[in-house]
């Protein structure tokens, strides 16, 4: 029989049981007695609280450098450990048979080409058709490292006449020149002389007026001659940069004299970063002329010119600036005067866009010397009666833009106005030769030129063109616009209104080189006497063009040949008035180098 009770198991009861069950009864009932006795106590703190406010300045943010490094070795407690071993060994070197030599290196050699023989010697003779004769030498000759000799020897003349001109057209032009120099790796200084002789003729006689006797009676030769000395010094490391010196004797077949004595010293002044270059010059000038035209007396002058020129050069990334100007004295000891004069020389360029497009503007003035020599050199058939004096070049402002329009196409525009005062001007001579028979100043038959001076401003508008082709072909053009504003004198005399020019050159292989240029001259206006002298009138002489071309062949590294053609258009034009220049001319000859 089954009994469905469940059967109760007892646990027994020990003494470690009941210990334990009453050890934790008295834990939990102290627990309690405590909280309960410290709560009123704690409500009373509560209440005693007060309210505080916190202000945080700024929130704490943890940098690296707040990090303190725990200087703790780290303890390994890995169970195996292993030690290394040492390793021996030895290698065991086989012969292997090769038959394999190599070669000795050897270096690549670039071909070069031959240098160009360079001679210190150059002649050269032509000969043309007028009977033209041109004759070139020149010669540097090294006396040691830091010395050279240069002699320099010019001629050019022409002794044939002009077609349907009676008097004598030759004329005849010789130089000599000699230079020392003398260059080291503290200075370079240099003295110089030479001697020069030229022969024209006033031929320029007005047509239907003189009868074929006076014709053959005038003396129409005229010559000059002029000896010059003189000296230059560089110093690149001093406050005395040096300068230059020179005294030059000019006079003529007329008995005129011209000395003219020049010194212009520089002085370099440090200011920081920048240098203050202060120019000078001194300039004497005393000549006389045996006779007046208009009154036969003599003329004299005498003029010194004293210039202190300070100028200062400011570089600002592509900005450049030159400030600058002129304080001069000019003592006239014929007249016993003397003036003060202060001229603006002032420029500046900016570099717009890198080398393409450069706009630049300025102003400059000067006092000028003029000399009986540099009139000469402009115009040879002056008549010897000339009074010279300075001119006020007041001011030549201008403005312009230049560049590249290509990277082998350069360009120039400007626009300027000038104020001068007691500006040259070449006038045709009244006639005053038809009582004389014996010929007798040959000047006087309205074949000759005097100079007037009057204040004049200049408007003018100029451009200039230049391409270059790998130095093989360089093509320029220039041409300029100008107006002219008289103060006294009815027009500017003999000033052109518009000049151009076009030049080329250009080598083709290494033996050929050939060049051209053409040049045109607008119209000018001189006054001429009419026969019965009364109420002289304004011509207008046309303007002209001329072509010119040249070519030269090397037939060695010392032999050349050339030929050169002038005036190509046979254009018979006047520069002058009633002075008609040559036909189509044609010099041929041959050149040499040398050493001497």
């Amino acid at each position: 029989m089954f009994n469905d009770k469940k059967e109760t198991k007892s646990m027994p009861v020990t003494k470690t049981g009941v210990f334990r069950t009453l050890i934790i009864n008295g834990i939990i009932l102290c627990s309690a007695g405590n909280l309960w006795s410290q709560e009123p106590e704690q409500q009373e703190k509560e209440k005693d609280l007060g309210t505080e406010v916190v202000n945080v300045v700024k929130a704490y943010t943890p940098t690296v450098g707040d990090a303190e490094k725990l200087y703790v070795a780290p303890v390994l407690t890995d169970s195996v450990t292993t030690t290394r071993k040492t390793i021996q060994y030895t290698i065991n070197s086989v012969p292997v048979a090769s038959t394999f030599t190599p070669a000795k290196g050897k270096a690549n050699v670039i071909k070069q080409e031959p240098r160009e023989p360079l001679f210190n010697s150059y002649t050269a003779l032509g000969l043309g058709n007028y009977n033209t004769a041109q004759v070139d030498f020149y010669s540097s000759t090294p006396l040691n490292r830091d010395e050279f000799l240069d002699v320099i020897v010019n001629h050019h003349s022409a002794q044939g006449d002009i077609d349907q001109v009676f008097l004598d057209t030759r004329f005849f032009d010789t130089e000599l020149e000699g230079h020392y120099r003398r260059k080291n790796r503290y200075s370079q200084w240099e003295v110089e002389g030479g001697f020069g002789h030229e022969i024209y003729n006033w031929y320029g006689v007005p047509q239907g007026v003189f009868s074929q006797a006076q014709l053959e009676s005038i003396d129409e030769r005229q010559s000059y001659y002029h000896a010059h000395f003189g000296g230059n010094l560089q110093l690149p490391e001093s406050y005395f940069g040096g300068g230059a010196a020179g005294l030059d004797y000019f006079w003529d077949g007329y008995e005129s004299t011209e000395l003219n004595v020049m010194a212009t010293p520089e002085f370099i002044l440090s200011l920081g970063d920048e240098n203050l270059n202060v120019g000078t010059e001194l300039n004497y000038l005393n000549g006389s002329q045996v006779i007046n035209y208009g009154n036969d007396d003599p003329i004299a002058y005498s003029n010194l010119i004293a210039e202190v020129a300070p100028s200062l050069q400011i570089l600002e990334d592509d900005l450049t600036i030159d400030l600058g100007a002129a304080v001069v004295y000019n003592n006239d000891f014929e007249s016993g005067t003397g003036n003060f004069f202060i001229y603006p020389r002032v420029s500046a360029s900016y570099n717009l866009v890198e080398e393409y497009l450069i706009p630049y503007a300025g102003v400059k003035g000067d006092l000028q010397q003029n000399t009986y020599r540099e009139f000469v050199a402009d115009n040879p058939f002056v008549s010897p009666t000339i009074n010279v004096t300075p001119t006020d070049a007041q001011y030549d402002a201008y403005v312009g833009v230049r560049g590249k329009l290509l990277p082998n196409l350069s360009y120039d525009l400007k626009g300027s106005y000038m104020a001068a005062n007691n500006q040259p001007l070449f006038r045709n001579n009244p006639l005053t030769g038809l009582t004389v028979t014996d010929g007798e100043d040959g000047y006087r038959y309205g074949n000759s030129f005097g100079v007037v001076y009057d204040d004049i401003r200049t408007l003018s508008i100029a451009g200039e063109l230049n391409f270059n082709l790998n130095n093989d072909l360089n093509v320029g053009l220039n041409a300029a616009v100008r107006d002219y504003n008289t103060d006294e004198e009815a027009e500017a005399w003999n000033l052109p209104s518009l000049e151009g020019s076009l030049f080329a050159e250009y080598s083709f292989g290494k033996k050929w080189h050939a060049g051209a240029d053409f040049f045109y001259i607008g119209n000018r206006k001189d006054r001429m006497d009419t026969p019965l002298l009364l109420n002289p009138e304004i011509v207008t002489l046309d303007g002209y063009f001329d072509l010119n071309a040249r070519l030269s062949y090397d037939i060695s590294k010392q032999l050349g040949a050339f030929v050169k053609l002038n005036n190509m258009t046979n254009n018979d034009y006047a520069r002058w008035m009633n002075f008609r220049v040559q036909g189509f001319q044609v010099l041929a000859g041959a050149s040499y180098k040398f050493d001497l």
